[in-house]
């Protein structure tokens, strides 16, 4: 990705913070990121594909990592951490793209939207399958419905970004450790807690 494009891009997230989607005009942000208009249409064919293309970022990489983690991992407990991981981690690295997308998302074109819809379906749909797999392997416990296990863990996650601060108490990474903790103490079954394999997923008592 160019220099320039990024350059567009963070003047367009700061903009549409500030003054809304419909507040913001292509020479807005064409002034603000020294640029042309000919820059700006090199990159993006409109100011509605640059709307996508910052909502697209942050779903493209938990999508992205989620896959990484069902290749990378063999047993679903070590495929969730990973999600989960990469899921909280996102919060951190594009905190100004997902507060843009809950602010303007509205504003999306029906077919970006889809685009959009059909990642985001992609990422639920394999949370959902690692609970079933996890069921199914005996590590997560049997009588949780998988699709009502999949959303809760999905809404905790998300509400992420209407507290997170990056100059708070606790680092993206610790934040993530707790999450972990707590969803694997809900979901392992007791004989899978007690796996010295999973053992260090679980925060540390300090007494």
């Amino acid at each position: 990705m160019s220099q320039l494009r990024d350059k567009i891009i963070s003047t367009a997230l700061t903009l549409f913070e500030t003054h809304g989607y419909h507040g913001v005009t292509v020479n807005q942000i064409v002034e603000e990121s020294g640029t042309s208009k000919g820059g700006f249409y090199h990159h993006f064919k409109s100011k509605d594909e640059l709307l996508y293309m910052i909502h697209d970022y942050f779903i493209s990489y938990v999508l992205e990592k989620a896959n990484d983690a069902n290749k990378i991992y063999e047993s679903p407990t070590e495929k969730l951490r990973a999600i989960i991981q990469s899921f909280v981690k996102v919060f951190d690295l594009y905190k100004p793209h997902i507060s843009v997308f809950y602010q303007e998302s509205k504003y999306l074109k029906p077919e970006y939207d889809e685009i959009i819809k059909k990642k985001r379906d992609e990422y639920r749909h394999i949370i959902f399958k690692v609970v079933k797999e996890g069921i199914e392997a005996g590590e997560f416990r049997s009588n949780l419905p998988v699709e009502i296990t999949g959303m809760s863990i999905l809404g905790m996650v998300n509400w992420t970004y209407k507290w997170y601060k990056p100059e708070g108490k606790n680092t993206i990474e610790e934040i993530a450790g707790i999450y972990i903790d707590l969803l694997l103490h809900s979901l392992l079954t007791e004989e899978a807690r007690g796996n010295e394999k999973y053992k260090s997923f679980f925060l540390q008592n300090n007494q």
